[in-house]
């Protein structure tokens, strides 16, 4: 495919976006393999600092699949991810000085967080309470090592 020289863009986002719509539906179907909640929260966050649209849109389109995969209500992933990056996350790197806490506290975000405002959402909207299980713990571990990588 020829492209622009000026052009600057990677077209490797939409291959990564192919690969993780096969690793969500593996997921659902192993519960060994971790969701990314974390990794697409890390990602998310990256994607609004630099005011990059593409790449907010593509992580925006991952969260929605997620979503879809295991359930959950439709675009409630990006709606919790903005109010946590508005009004969360700015007290977050106010009080921590060290770049592994801020990292560990973005995984807990990412999982207990994105929990209680399910259960936020169930009780305003009379839906059913989403359930929790002991493979959270697996994930979070696995997922803070993740989010070191990034």
């Amino acid at each position: 495919m020829q492209r622009n020289i000026s052009y600057k863009k990677s077209l490797v986002p939409f291959f990564y976006i192919l690969l993780f719509i096969v690793y969500s539906s593996l997921s659902t179907i192993y519960p060994i393999l971790p969701p990314l909640l974390a990794v697409l929260f890390v990602l998310y966050i990256k994607a609004i600092k630099n005011k990059d649209f593409l790449f907010i849109s593509l992580v925006a389109f991952c969260l929605v699949i997620f979503e879809s995969n295991f359930g959950y209500q439709l675009f409630s992933t990006i709606i919790y991810f903005t109010l946590a990056y508005k009004f969360l996350i700015p007290k977050l790197v106010q009080n921590f000085s060290c770049n592994s806490c801020i990292k560990i506290s973005y995984v807990l975000l990412a999982y207990l967080g994105y929990y209680i405002f399910l259960m936020l959402l169930s009780k305003i909207f009379l839906l059913p309470p989403p359930s929790i299980n002991y493979y959270i713990v697996y994930y979070i571990v696995i997922e803070f090592f993740f989010v070191s990588l990034l």
